[in-house]
């Protein structure tokens, strides 16, 4: 009886001593995933910084193009509207640069370029009146928001550099 005791105890050591080891095995995996998922949150976090860094980027260059008056406000506010709007790590900008957005939400149904061209000359000029009504009633608001835009997007590009 005492052998069948010394391999019922053998049985249970071994058997024991493998889950012990299947579980040490599964832990690592679970170490290797986690490290795994937290490096590729890593390198997504960096390609939306890349991603807007480069929309920073375009952003202080149509900033400082209007301050300079060297771009239409009307064109300008289009293309700011649209590229703050496709950063990844930041929202809600259209409530920091009402003006911005706000000149931009008049005349984004007017037509543009080819479209613009194509229009009767009535409708162009309707349009056209439109889009300067729209702009003398919003220009010294917009002159407010590029100067905010310039600080806060020096600062964020400061920030995505880091």
């Amino acid at each position: 009886m005492s052998n069948f005791w010394i391999f019922a105890l053998s049985l249970a050591v071994l058997i024991v001593v493998s889950l012990a080891f299947y579980a040490g095995k599964l832990l690592k995996q679970l170490a290797q995933q986690k490290a795994l998922q937290q490096q590729a949150k890593v390198e997504q976090q960096q390609a939306l910084n890349r991603h807007d860094k480069k929309v920073f980027d375009s952003v202080l260059l149509i900033t400082r193009a209007m301050q300079q008056e060297q771009c239409e406000f009307d064109e300008g506010c289009w293309r700011l509207s649209v590229l703050l709007s496709s950063l990844k790590t930041v929202t809600e900008l259209s409530a920091k640069f009402p003006a911005i957005f706000g000149l931009y939400d008049e005349i984004k149904e007017l037509a543009i370029l080819d479209a613009r061209k194509a229009l009767p000359k009535k409708q162009r000029m309707r349009e056209d009146y439109q889009r300067m009504t729209a702009l003398n009633k919003m220009h010294d608001k917009v002159v407010e928001d590029l100067g905010a835009l310039n600080q806060y997007t020096t600062e964020q590009l400061t920030r995505l550099s880091a």
